[in-house]
């Protein structure tokens, strides 16, 4: 099979990719930068901006699928810095299946696009809720996947996955900041720590978007309908992080603050940090929420459709993110 790999520059991404590759398929990454090497001959590197249609075209000619994980994430930036991305680079690569005559389409969304500040327990992939205000990034990735799922016809199987916390070595992410933060003594722990949270260790989220493409075409099961990804193991928010901090060898020593607080706090950062600074606050009140709730879904749905089931579990995830510390300390 030939497919098309947008965004393949994130960890997530990367490792689908070279996951494609390894298992015999013809890949074509694009990105907005080519990485600095290539895993296999059988990958092909595209520097395209999604936003640019004629030229992601041209990247996805004699493709068989196309995973798209190709977004702008993180708190910071315009609503149309957003929506210009998420919104209309996600038209432009179904337009490009369209044109093309792909057939499977497998879309990477996020679980904030039903996010409500609430908990969420055991629920499964409910519908993604727009017209929302706090998160450029769910809004909208909540309307690109309304978009995308709409796409769905006898010619084109489209999928959606929200894989839950991806982590694992190398990720600069969710275990990049917390070690950086505990490290400096600035890991802020939402309420007491206690939320149940379900988290995603990065191979079992790479092969639930191999199962995905392979699951999807026109008619089947999974065509037109959204997932959530997750290890099906929830741990308290303490237990996750801690987990992690032994893993990279720093201190857990949190500070903690009450939710509502939190949410004060990271309403007043939202305002104030982009006047000040460009890079990620260190707060928000999404993050805050996030931070400060359950979060875990129902895991059936997934496998019963896509076939698939987590093989890595959290507490092998954390022997694999130690190892991969002290080899690359």
């Amino acid at each position: 099979m030939k497919v098309l790999v947008t965004g393949a520059g994130s960890l997530l991404l990367g490792g689908v990719a070279q996951a494609l590759v390894e298992r015999g398929d013809e890949v074509i990454c694009v990105q907005r930068r080519k990485l600095v090497t290539a895993h296999s001959t059988s990958l092909t590197q595209h520097a395209v901006d999604i936003r640019d249609r004629e030229a992601l075209i041209a990247a996805a000619v004699g493709c068989d699928a196309i995973i798209h994980g190709a977004a702008r994430v993180g708190v910071v930036g315009t609503w149309e810095d957003f929506r210009s991305v998420n919104v209309d680079g996600t038209a432009n690569v179904i337009h490009a299946a369209r044109v093309h005559g792909i057939a499977r389409l497998v879309y990477v969304s996020t679980p904030s696009v039903a996010h409500s500040g609430e908990s969420i327990v055991g629920a499964t992939a409910d519908v993604a809720v727009t017209g929302r205000k706090g998160s450029f990034y769910a809004e909208s990735k909540a309307r690109a996947e309304h978009m995308v799922l709409a796409a769905n016809t006898d010619g084109l199987g489209v999928v959606s996955l929200r894989p839950h916390l991806v982590w694992g070595p190398g990720d600069t992410q969710l275990v990049g900041r917390i070690v950086d933060r505990a490290r400096a003594g600035r890991l802020v722990m939402v309420g007491n720590g206690h939320a149940l949270v379900d988290s995603t260790y990065i191979d079992n989220a790479i092969s639930a978007h191999l199962a995905a493409l392979d699951a999807v075409a026109p008619r089947a099961t999974c065509a037109g309908r959204a997932y959530v990804i997750a290890n099906g193991e929830p741990r308290t928010v303490t237990e996750l992080i801690e987990g992690i901090c032994q893993a990279a060898g720093v201190p857990f020593r949190p500070k903690h603050l009450a939710l509502p607080l939190a949410r004060i706090a990271g309403s007043v950062v939202e305002r104030l940090w982009p006047r000040l600074r460009s890079d990620e606050p260190p707060l928000t009140r999404f993050v805050a929420e996030q931070l400060g709730t359950a979060h875990w879904f129902d895991p059936r749905p997934a496998r019963d459709d896509l076939a698939w089931s987590p093989h890595v579990t959290l507490d092998e995830g954390f022997t694999r993110l130690r190892a991969w510390f002290e080899l690359n300390r």
